[in-house]
């Protein structure tokens, strides 16, 4: 892959809260995602929702709420409160739990990444429109299957 990956994984592993999402608004409904693939239980997934289409990936402004769960074989955790709209998921497996996408010779991702809808990754990471799922009223799920380059 590309270090735009790397660069967008870089943010996402700055996630300043352990175990529990940001402050989010006080109405909206729960998505709940599970996360496989996962090839060990070292670390922590970092996750992120947000309704910003420029960027997504790097998961900043907007209603951008945070996770960050231990891994495991599968993990599934749910965010709350999020409001009507196009919402885009970003993973990280950050294994040794250092806050940061580590890498080989600073492009290649050592640690594994996914996107809602299963987006897939090619050249760079996926855009905010192959990763966008609608959330309205009712509570919505996501199946994110983990990527590893190396």
């Amino acid at each position: 892959m590309t270090s735009r990956i790397l660069a967008a994984l870089a943010i996402l592993a700055a996630a300043p809260a352990v175990g529990a999402a940001a402050p989010a608004p006080e109405d909206g409904t729960s998505v709940t995602v599970s996360v496989n693939n996962i090839r060990n239980a070292k670390g922590v997934v970092r996750a992120c929702i947000t309704d910003q289409s420029r960027n997504f990936h790097k998961c900043q402004g907007g209603k951008t709420q945070r996770l960050v769960v231990d891994a495991n074989a599968s993990v599934t955790f749910t965010f709350r409160n999020v409001t009507p709209g196009r919402w885009a998921i970003a993973l990280l497996h950050d294994e040794n739990n250092n806050n940061k996408a580590d890498s080989v010779l600073g492009m290649m991702p050592k640690e594994g990444f996914g996107f809602s809808r299963d987006a897939p990754v090619r050249m760079g990471p996926p855009s905010f429109g192959n990763a966008a799922f609608t959330v309205g009223d009712e509570p919505v799920s996501q199946s994110i299957k983990m990527r590893y380059i190396l």
